[in-house]
């Protein structure tokens, strides 16, 4: 790989919804730039994006990949990303080094979900876009529909800048809207220009006005000679069009086949003339020894430093940081600094990475993707600086999980091999964490949706060659009290020579503090049970709250009081006082009208307005309580909030998927605990005593 200049250099993320053409459209490119010999397809398991068993077998992406092309003397470096919101965390590291998007729609389902994302990913993070439809040779695809949808959706920023031409249902062309002329592929693989087929002169004309009043939006000056009726020139047109392409003002829609890899060649050429370089962009950090703004503008003159967006931590291809250089050019054998870490880490070799294949270059200039192998301590979203001028830059927003399973080594002995796998996908994957949930006894796993942990279930079987069981999680209930018990315990036991002894009597009531499991005090008179046992009787209270007599939950909220009891002066011990205050302990708190409480969480549910129906029926059925519902303001959206039991979100994610056709999004979190009703109290109880 020829090392390339800033300005030569276009970091380019596709975008658009499961399906849609992303990966096919990277091999269409890559085949049309001599990169391979022949077009692999997402069906056969051959592309260079999707290189991994998994997606292979799944024939999607579910892995953010980079693959630089060169291009007429350029450099664009594609990022291809998945479609599915189960891999969302990938998807908003690419964008977080993307200078611009192409969000691609196939001309057979047309707008989807997944673009609707993408659009309002592009619009979060202000980032230059065109779209591309794919599918035109297919007998379904509407190139209209498509535009026309897109119009309906985002106005007068729609440009079509092309027009497909068909003949004999076969896609064998397209009219350059700017030109205003036609063109038809060869057999060379070349165009042949040609008069526009009067069929087209309708469609091009209401595309040319679209295009037109896209280019008048861009200045006042071409306002009011659109109004005015003046024509535009070519070179009129297209300076409009670089200026309002990059500051987002004008969408293009182009179109083509990835299949017939026709429609490529266009689109690489737009990319260059339209998309910015990154010297053209803005990137700005914060100096960590004055506090200053580092204003870093990916320019090759100031001091080196890079953020690293993305980890390869792989079994058979080893260690690889991914890296967008913002500032300087980074060389083999540079020494950086990572401020996060306190550490300086040595380069060694730099690399482009195309897929799963890595080829080393000398230097790296500002504004390129690369990769650094075996980097110590650096992670996802670290800054790379020289130790001179230290730089951080802010770390790219990922997405939370809120799915969660318990998992189980289904073989023993497995456990510490699974762990060391799990820190390595973790490394990976910033939407994924795993968490030691000790009170009630379960490891939970944490993803962005039930199929993204099956996912990781099935990489930890394939990559690492172990295997476990994602089951159900217990519901972090706790048990606690109602009224006041007096009670009292002696232990007593006797088998020749020294026994054991332990008397006490207690009170047991609510103790009005939820947040603190127990409280311990005493009031005993007259030595009835002498101060050195103190601790041991709370001792056998702190192991008696840690599992309730009710369900085996922890215990919280309690007030205990010794007041009273006795000891053997010979027979009495530690051990002894603490035995029978765990015994006091169970007889007292299933005397004090014991209850299950079940944790409540508040829930914001976002969803386009007609699915808020579905959504407050399914939260009835939930025993949730609807605490609001309120527009976003933008794109026909509500927030529908809510607190929910825990044991009611199982499986939420895979229900609002279906309800609202993958549109809905939710996140949670913990508010309180509540009484639990009396059948799931039941359910709890018998659940817990089957157990035992």
């Amino acid at each position: 790989m020829n090392v390339f200049t800033t300005d030569k250099i276009r970091n380019v993320v596709l975008l658009g919804h499961g399906g849609s053409g992303k990966t096919s459209l990277v091999e269409a490119i890559a085949y049309l730039a001599g990169m391979t010999n022949r077009m692999g397809t997402v069906d056969s398991g051959n592309t260079l994006s999707d290189y991994d068993k998994e997606e292979i077998k799944r024939k999607i992406s579910i892995k953010t990949t980079v693959v630089p092309v060169q291009w007429e003397g350029y450099k664009v470096n594609l990022i291809d990303t998945p479609g599915y919101f189960d891999f969302v965390g990938e998807v908003e590291e690419a964008a977080s080094v993307a200078d611009a998007a192409i969000i691609v729609i196939s001309a057979k389902t047309g707008i989807e979900v997944g673009t609707k994302r993408a659009w309002e990913l592009c619009e979060k993070r202000k980032l230059p876009r065109m779209f591309f439809v794919t599918d035109m040779d297919e007998d379904q695809a509407s190139y209209r529909e498509v535009v026309e949808g897109l119009q309906a959706l985002y106005g007068k920023r729609i440009a079509p800048f092309h027009l497909p031409i068909r003949e004999n249902e076969q896609f064998v062309g397209y009219v350059n809207v700017i030109q205003q002329k036609a063109k038809r592929w060869n057999d060379k693989g070349t165009v042949d220009k040609f008069d526009v087929p009067d069929y087209s002169l309708e469609n091009l004309n209401i595309c040319r006005d679209a295009l037109l009043e896209a280019v008048a939006e861009t200045s006042e000056e071409f306002m009011e000679r659109f109004f005015e009726g003046d024509e535009f020139s070519e070179d009129e047109i297209r300076s409009a069009l670089r200026v309002g392409v990059h500051d987002g003002s004008v969408v293009p829609v182009l179109m083509g086949s990835n299949t017939l890899a026709r429609g490529q060649f266009t689109l690489m050429a737009d990319i260059i003339k339209y998309f910015p370089s990154p010297d053209r962009c803005k990137i700005a950090g914060i100096n960590t020894e004055n506090n200053e703004v580092f204003e870093a503008d990916y320019d090759f003159s100031k001091p080196k430093s890079a953020y690293v967006f993305k980890t390869i931590a792989d079994p058979y291809i080893g260690k690889y940081s991914l890296i967008k250089v913002n500032s300087g050019v980074l060389k083999s054998d540079d020494v950086l600094f990572n401020y996060h870490r306190d550490a300086e880490e040595r380069l060694g070799k730099i690399y482009t990475i195309c897929g799963n294949k890595v080829e080393e270059v000398k230097e790296l200039h500002a504004g390129d993707i690369g990769a650094l192998a075996k980097l110590t301590v650096t992670q996802t979203t670290d800054t790379l600086s020289t130790k001179k001028n230290p730089v951080t830059y802010i770390r790219a927003a990922i997405s939370k999980p809120y799915v969660y399973r318990q998992y189980k080594a289904k073989n023993k002995g497995d456990e510490d091999k699974i762990s060391q796998a799990l820190s390595k996908l973790l490394m990976e994957d910033l939407t994924l964490r795993y968490v030691n949930d000790s009170e009630n006894s379960q490891t939970l796993l944490y993803g962005i949706s039930a199929t993204h942990l099956e996912v990781v279930q099935n990489v930890l079987r394939e990559k690492y060659k172990v295997d476990i069981d994602l089951l159900r999680p217990k519901v972090a209930f706790k048990e606690t009290i109602t009224k006041k018990a007096d009670t009292e315990y002696k232990y007593k036991k006797q088998s020749g020579g020294h026994g054991q002894y332990g008397h006490v009597k207690i009170t047991m009531e609510p103790s009005g503090d939820m947040e603190t499991p127990y409280i311990f005090e005493q009031t005993v008179v007259g030595g009835a049970v002498p101060k050195n046992y103190f601790p041991a009787v709370e001792k056998g209270i702190a192991e008696s709250v840690k599992r309730g007599p009710l369900a085996t939950y922890p215990v919280t909220g309690v007030k205990v009081v010794l007041y009273d009891g006795s000891y053997h002066a010979v027979d009495s011990s530690e051990m002894a006082f603490k035995t029978a205050s765990e015994q006091a302990f169970k007889k007292a708190f299933m005397e004090a009208g014991p209850v299950l409480l079940e944790p409540i969480a508040n829930i914001k549910v976002i969803v386009p307005d007609e699915y808020t129906g579905a959504v407050l029926g399914d939260f009835n059925k939930r025993r949730a309580r609807v605490l609001g519902m309120n527009p976003t303001g933008e794109g026909g959206y509500t927030v529908i909030e809510a607190d929910i039991p825990y044991i009611e979100l199982y499986e939420y994610d895979t229900k609002l998927y279906s309800m609202t056709k993958a549109s809905g999004i939710f996140s949670y979190e913990f508010v309180r605990y509540e009484q639990a009703p009396q059948e799931v109290a039941d359910r709890e109880i018998a659940a817990a005593q089957a157990e035992q």
